[in-house]
């Protein structure tokens, strides 16, 4: 609910400034529930004050299937078998868990938080971590570190963040921009920071705040930053933002999913 609020608030402030313009949040509600549950849906989103036009009810069949016909940008669901599916079908996929704590979120500001490698990158530095050590990971890193890091599954996402973010910077609304983008990452800054940064930089894409942790928890820092979501794609680090109150979505993609599945 209260990462739709703070879409629901970009939206309006996007009406506000660009009346003609379109490029806003559209948000689908998509179920395998029967067409006969419509009205209880409806009922519960006017409940929450919310506005959500389109949905897709298949009647007891996947919905994935409609992701590319809805141009879906991200999709997410509590769901993990729908969202490995998706991710398998190309498309921006996240599994939700909620938080285990109350915690007050923005509703001025839509805040979201990735991890770094096999969320906005691809895994090849995590395969390097998990197969030869950190050593060999710190000496791969130094060696490659002006060429970019091949996409993750997100980079899509955070990409159309951006463009949105440039819509109020073009009104001169920099400082009271609706949209907040964090990376935070278990990777060092001195040993294996440059890469990310130069990365992101020749993809032309910002990120407002980047906190890299050094392999310490990520739970502290997130209760700090206080995301609507938090994307990453190792389940520890899921697990410890649940405990302090963040909601975290798992990014089922890359070699992590291979070490989690064998523990």
């Amino acid at each position: 609910i209260f990462i739709l609020q703070a879409l629901e608030h970009v939206n309006a402030r996007l009406l506000e400034l660009y009346p003609d313009d379109e490029e806003r949040f559209d948000i689908v509600l998509m179920t395998n529930n029967h067409a006969q549950v419509g009205v209880r849906l409806i009922n519960s989103i006017n409940h929450y004050g919310l506005t959500i036009e389109r949905f897709c009810m298949t009647g007891g069949k996947s919905p994935i299937g409609y992701l590319t016909a809805y141009l879906t940008n991200l999709y997410l669901s509590a769901d993990s078998e729908k969202v490995q599916e998706a991710i398998e079908a190309g498309i921006a996929s996240a599994t939700m868990f909620t938080a285990n704590k109350d915690v007050a979120y923005s509703d001025t500001q839509l805040r979201v938080a990735f991890d770094g490698d096999a969320v906005l990158f691809s895994d090849e530095s995590e395969q390097i971590v998990k197969e030869q050590g950190l050593d060999r990971f710190f000496e791969h890193e130094q060696l490659n570190e002006n060429k970019p890091l091949a996409q993750g599954p997100l980079k899509g996402f955070l990409e159309d963040l951006g463009k949105l973010q440039k819509k109020f910077y073009a009104k001169n609304e920099r400082l009271n921009c609706p949209i907040r983008t964090f990376l935070v990452t278990a990777r060092s800054a001195a040993s294996s920071g440059a890469r990310v940064l130069k990365t992101l930089r020749s993809w032309g894409l910002e990120i407002d705040e980047a906190l890299f942790l050094a392999g310490a928890p990520k739970g502290p820092v997130l209760v700090k930053i206080r995301p609507h979501i938090f994307f990453d794609d190792q389940m520890f680090h899921i697990e410890g933002a649940q405990k302090l109150g963040t909601i975290a979505a798992h990014v089922p993609y890359g070699v992590a999913q291979k070490y989690h599945k064998s523990a």
